[in-house]
């Protein structure tokens, strides 16, 4: 089946658009803004969608709970993050590249929270890893003008850890369930933290024109919706492993996207510094033998 075949790397396309559209939505309303309107379309839709479809809702509180707090880590902490970075001036190819931190980042707390031994393989692809993220961050960071300051940066990378630790959450608390119902809860859980945020932080600018409707379409319908059906499909048919093995392409692609899409330049230190992070990631993700890092260890993917 065509789709069946497809479906892996249209997931990955679709999920490396996300640093784009973060990049675009920012010349018409303020991030959090922006990201709580989605959030709001994207339950609509997904009760919508769950209703059609037969989805069972969790009976038990604490399920609904676990839900919502992995929503808040997943989508309301992580995209806020990188969101709010990419408004500040953040480049969407830099925000991709430190993206490729969450795989890495997973692996060196898995010994700590769930008690996963590293191999000398793996070890190795951390170090690669994040000496690959630091060569293709740094230079851009040294040379930013005095209007940059460095904690967009750090927001970004601290959006890495929410996002490690909500795949690690949810992989604790959330072994049984609908997936669907799962997902519309999160969102729910997205959109608790992050209005407030947008209240907080923001004026709330929204300037409605086609250019925003289409950029809210593309992240509710491509996104929200159409990243995450794919993800489904792929869970049921249990091919998520053969679209994590084309993670490794997402900061690239969004670096490629970010150049045409805007201009952004990519230099010599980003280009060899990506592909060494890429390496690192896959030595990490990598059978060692006969031992490996789970895929649900490794980090489900994080949409943006």
């Amino acid at each position: 089946m065509l789709l069946a075949r497809l479906a892996p790397a249209i997931f990955v396309l679709l999920w490396s658009t996300g640093w784009v559209v973060a990049k675009y939505a920012a010349f018409f309303a303020d991030p959090l803004t922006f990201l709580a309107l989605r959030y709001s379309f994207a339950i609509l839709l997904f009760i919508g969608f769950c209703a059609v479809t037969g989805a069972r809702w969790p009976r038990s509180w604490s399920v609904v709970g676990h839900a919502i707090v992995s929503g808040i880590l997943l989508h309301g902490l992580y995209l806020g993050a990188v969101w709010w970075a990419i408004g500040e001036g953040v480049p969407a190819a830099i925000s991709g590249i430190i993206a490729g931190l969450q795989p890495l980042m997973t692996a060196a707390v898995a010994p700590f929270l769930i008690s996963e031994n590293l191999s000398r393989q793996q070890r190795l692809g951390l170090m690669l890893g994040f000496s690959g993220i630091a060569l293709a961050v740094l230079p851009k960071v040294l040379a930013i003008d005095t209007e940059f300051h460095l904690l967009p940066v750090v927001i970004n990378v601290l959006g890495m850890g929410a996002v490690t630790y909500g795949t690690l959450y949810q992989k604790r608390h959330l072994q049984t369930g609908d997936i669907r119902a799962i997902a519309a809860l999160q969102y729910v859980g997205a959109l608790v933290v992050t209005l407030p945020l947008a209240l907080m932080l923001e004026e709330m600018h929204v300037s409605w024109n086609l250019e925003l409707v289409a950029a809210l379409a593309w992240s509710v319908l491509g996104l929200s919706m159409g990243a995450i059906a794919l993800l489904l499909y792929l869970i049921r048919r249990g091919q998520v492993s053969r679209a994590a093995s084309l993670i490794y392409l997402v900061p690239p692609l969004a670096a490629v996207q970010a150049a045409l899409f805007f201009g952004e330049a990519l230099t010599w230190p980003m280009i060899i510094g990506t592909i060494i992070a890429v390496t690192g990631v896959y030595l990490t993700n990598r059978k060692a033998g006969n031992e490996a890092l789970p895929q649900e260890q490794a980090g489900k993917p994080a949409v943006v």
